[in-house]
């Protein structure tokens, strides 16, 4: 007899049976709610960190600015993530549904399993950008072209792995765009810190996503898809770490922009922290047990957080007087 998807399922997955969504919705979003990846929201707080960065160096960098527009912009980039995300998970799975019956990590997603059809998935997506175009909308101009800008490489990049070894870079890239949007809407201008910003936040990704990963190396190798994680194989370790080196580079030569004033101090202190934690991460993960890698992937949220946490301190310190 024939096994349904459920009964298929992987031994080792990151989908949970079960989540707060499934009780709360009703049942007919769930495949939904899973395609776009609410269910596992860490995607969308990684997303969501370079641009609340961006939004609360902007907000220290140009200090004449509202503080009521900063905390706008923050709550926009937010929602947007969480949409954008959603709408890139699906134009993944979309690209991916029958690699993803390959691999025994991702062959319960919606698509992969049948519970979503291509169309229905096409018409949710068009939903979800629509969403984010109306979110967008509410950025200055110089954000707005850029957010639109970077639909191409959300487009294009499920096929960085059919490619090249380095999807990984790809995903940098498409991932941190947030961090350019959130400047842009702050300061309405090009200026060159908010580079410096989001090269960090590529090598930072690379190396994030590289231990991402090693969850599906034996199945990648199989079916040919490609990832740092098969080409760096043994020398992962030395990689990643590299990667967090030149993404705590690129971040210190934007704060350097600052001069040496409190919010310099303040957020210098941050960067320090998730610098070490950084390096301890990956020095201590087993990236031949896939739930240590997963666990370890998770665990970037608390880098974004620690240093969106002193960036916040500083910018109280450069907006409370005005």
């Amino acid at each position: 007899m024939a096994k349904n998807p459920s009964e298929e399922k992987a031994t080792y997955t990151d989908i949970q049976a079960s989540t707060w969504f499934d009780r709360v919705l009703p049942g007919w979003t769930r495949p939904y709610t899973r395609l776009m990846r609410l269910d596992r929201p860490i995607g969308a707080y990684l997303l969501f960190i370079p641009g609340l960065w961006a939004a609360l160096l902007a907000g220290i960098f140009n200090p004449e600015v509202e503080a009521l527009r900063v905390v706008w912009v923050i709550v926009l980039l937010f929602l947007g993530s969480l949409i954008m995300r959603g709408a890139g998970c699906v134009i993944n799975d979309m690209w991916d549904r029958d690699l993803d019956r390959q691999v025994e990590r991702t062959r319960g997603r919606p698509l992969a399993s049948g519970a979503v059809s291509l169309p229905q998935a096409g018409v949710f997506l068009a939903l979800l950008l629509a969403l984010g175009l109306l979110i967008l909308l509410q950025m200055k101009p110089l954000g707005i072209v850029l957010g639109l800008v970077s639909m191409v490489p959300v487009i294009l990049y499920p096929l960085a792995k059919r490619v090249t070894d380095y999807p990984q870079a790809v995903l940098g890239l498409t991932f941190n765009f947030g961090a350019l949007i959130g400047w842009a809407a702050i300061s309405e201008e090009f200026q060159w810190p908010m580079t410096l910003l989001y090269l960090g936040c590529i090598a930072w990704t690379f190396g994030y996503d590289t231990v991402y990963a090693h969850q599906d190396k034996s199945d990648d190798a199989i079916v040919g898809v490609r990832s740092t994680a098969l080409k760096f194989g043994s020398a992962s370790r030395l990689a990643i770490s590299v990667s967090y080196l030149i993404a705590a580079a690129f971040w210190l030569f934007c704060l350097l922009n600052l001069g040496f004033t409190g919010a310099f101090l303040i957020s210098g202190i941050g960067l320090g922290f998730v610098l070490v934690r950084m390096l301890y991460t990956a020095q201590s993960t087993n990236f031949d047990d896939p739930a240590d890698s997963l666990r370890t992937f998770k665990g970037e949220q608390v880098t974004g957080w620690i240093f969106g946490a002193a960036l916040a301190f500083a910018w109280l310190l450069v907006a409370l007087p005005n």
